[in-house]
């Protein structure tokens, strides 16, 4: 099976996730190409500055000061580098023009003649364009378990309404947002974690639920669980007051 990633260029995890996949993937598949985007945590595309001074705003300034650093680091650290990991890997990097529902992109994508699409912090909402491009389909990691926690950073809304347990779901991307039918969905007590270690490890489970979701695939196994519209809860960017109750809270981000 041919796979095509769309991604992100996000600096912190996104490296080790991809070497775990691929460590992990299922025989007879293979990574073809990868798209990787601009970064943009805050669900849209803004400047650095602008990233920078939300950041700091909402989060205050030790959450400031550890990301900042850990990210100066990433640039030096060419294991957290996505581009030098995926030459490395031999992985064609694919770089999008324009948005990925024009033509043009769509046409980029479809030239890797992709069985399948596997979007891991996508940060664009597909059209049929691309919905449709790979016979297969087009899947997604969300690392909360739906219905509940569609939206941004999941695991720190689970954190800050006090939930005993998370997890990661695997679906068929439609037009909404997380919005399709699941195909795997693993469950993960919170306990006494930070929010960064709750990241990490969602992370690794979410790279072999795509990998199961992949085999699954392929064996033409998948037995759909439903991503019942009725229970779904939907959460943006955090505010300073949502920082503020999660810190009440006891929780910790690091």
């Amino acid at each position: 099976m041919r796979i095509v990633i769309i991604t992100q260029n996000e600096p912190f995890y996104l490296t080790k996730s991809l070497r775990h996949l691929l460590d992990i993937l299922p025989k007879n598949s293979e990574v073809v190409g990868c798209v990787v985007n601009d970064v943009s945590p805050f669900g849209k595309k803004e400047s650095f500055f602008t990233k920078a001074k939300k950041t700091y705003d909402i989060f205050g300034l030790k959450f400031f000061t550890y990301y900042s650093l850990k990210y100066l680091k990433s640039k030096v650290n060419s294991k957290n580098n996505v581009f030098k990991f995926l030459k490395s890997s031999s992985i064609p990097i694919i770089i999008l023009d324009e948005p990925i529902n024009k033509s043009k992109s769509v046409n980029k994508i479809k030239s890797f003649q992709p069985d399948l699409l596997v979007s891991i912090l996508g940060n664009q909402i597909f059209k049929p364009p691309i919905l449709n491009l790979a016979p297969k389909g087009c899947i997604n990691l969300h690392t909360a378990l739906l219905p509940k926690y569609r939206g941004l950073m999941p695991t720190f809304w689970v954190m800050k309404n006090n939930e005993k347990k998370t997890g990661v779901s695997v679906f068929f991307v439609d037009e909404g947002i997380d919005s399709g039918p699941i195909i795997v969905q693993t469950e993960v007590e919170i306990g006494k974690r930070t929010q960064e270690e709750l990241i990490n490890h969602t992370k690794k489970l979410g790279m072999e639920a795509i990998a199961k979701s992949i085999d699954l695939i392929q064996k033409n196994e998948v037995k759909l669980i439903e991503n019942d519209p009725s229970k779904k809860t939907y959460f943006t960017f955090p505010t300073r007051k949502d920082v503020i109750e999660f810190k009440e809270n006891g929780k910790k981000f690091f």
